[in-house]
């Protein structure tokens, strides 16, 4: 019993360690040509992930908004829904949590408790506005989620060069004001970077893994990315389902771009959430484990983990940053040949489907 159970919970992290491995096999090579020597190089980057408590609290802080982002795109692939729209969701999240803290009135734990669920709210409703199009007017989420990123990035990008802009601050900073003290996430460790999102993280995560795994709505969710014609049959409401998974994907990217702005920056700033691409490495961690939950906890850690560990590389050895972005290259294609041969297979199906009617 026990070796079926340790069976179920390693096998989903199979791929995406896999996956991670062949990443840095292709960093090797690239390594190599540098000139430098491999065992060396690998080890400045572990050391600058996780050599020291102060680097390994530094990489949970930047994979807490991946984390997040990824738990978000996993529930929306889960149900057979490509969701694209997480940039934009998590930039009108971190906005609305900035502004709300500075807004309402009260005291700092009721403007840091409003603040999170403006963010989520934003984000939410970001996400189902794309998810009403598809099911009023059929216009594809593929599309719709993608081309909304660049109205949430840009009408974020007015508020805080317009009518929130930082007046006390340098003219040309794009920035909200600085959220009060006590409307900040606390620190898990003194002085260290890592916050109480990350622990949020973690909850929303083993929240996910429950509702996916042991209630009705997790087995429709699942049904119905697996098979929308049979879900339906059975009786799955498959636009409610939609409008739901989009607005909990995106209250998940939403919660990111809060917990970010409250826990790191304590201001929104134009930009400083779209440069370090949060929202498409959170993709690519859900994507990497094939949009498990627990999958995704491991790989935002590790891709987070190859992030910090490649500034430390670029510090302590003559390899150049861009070696991460071979690593990611790498781990791009992996996940592109698997979504390919998932279509090929989803078509051979389809075929055969119409082929027997």
């Amino acid at each position: 019993m026990l070796p079926q159970r340790l069976h179920k919970l390693f096998t989903p992290l199979i791929q995406p360690l896999l996956a991670v491995l062949i990443g840095l096999l292709a960093g090797a090579i690239a390594i190599s040509f540098v000139g430098e020597p491999v065992f060396e190089t690998y080890k400045a980057m572990w050391e600058g992930a996780f050599g020291n408590f102060y680097f390994l609290t530094s990489t949970l802080a930047r994979a807490t908004p991946i984390l997040l982002v990824g738990l978000g795109v996993a529930l929306a692939f889960r149900a057979g829904v490509f969701n694209l729209g997480s940039e934009g969701q998590m930039v009108l999240g971190a906005v609305s949590a900035a502004l709300a803290a500075l807004c309402i009135p009260g005291p700092p734990v009721v403007k840091l408790l409003a603040a999170i669920v403006a963010g989520m709210l934003a984000g939410g409703l970001w996400a189902l506005l794309a998810g009403w199009m598809e099911s009023r007017f059929k216009v594809q989420l593929l599309i719709s989620t993608l081309l909304l990123n660049y109205v949430a990035v840009l009408f974020a990008s007015y508020l805080v060069a317009g009518p929130f802009q930082d007046k006390t601050g340098s003219a040309a900073l794009a920035q909200t004001p600085m959220i009060d003290q006590g409307a900040w996430l606390p620190k898990l460790f003194p002085g260290m970077s890592v916050h109480m999102g990350f622990v949020i993280a973690i909850v929303c995560a083993v929240v996910l893994i429950v509702i996916l795994k042991y209630t009705a709505p997790g087995y429709e969710v699942k049904m119905l990315g697996l098979n929308p014609f049979f879900a339906q049959y059975g009786g799955v409401n498959k636009v409610k389902l939609l409008l739901l998974s989009m607005f909990f994907s995106g209250a998940l990217a939403g919660l990111a771009g809060s917990v970010e702005v409250l826990g790191s920056q304590y201001r929104y700033v134009d930009g400083a959430l779209t440069a370090p691409g949060f929202a498409w490495t959170g993709m690519m961690a859900a994507l990497l484990a094939n949009s498990n939950p627990l999958g995704t906890v491991v790989t935002a850690i590790l891709l987070a983990a190859l992030e910090t560990g490649a500034m430390g590389m670029e510090r302590n050895t003559e390899v150049p940053l861009e070696v991460a972005s071979v690593i990611q290259a790498v781990l791009i294609l992996f996940i592109s040949a698997k979504l390919t041969l998932k279509l090929v297979k989803f078509r051979r199906k389809e075929r055969e489907v119409h082929g027997t009617v």
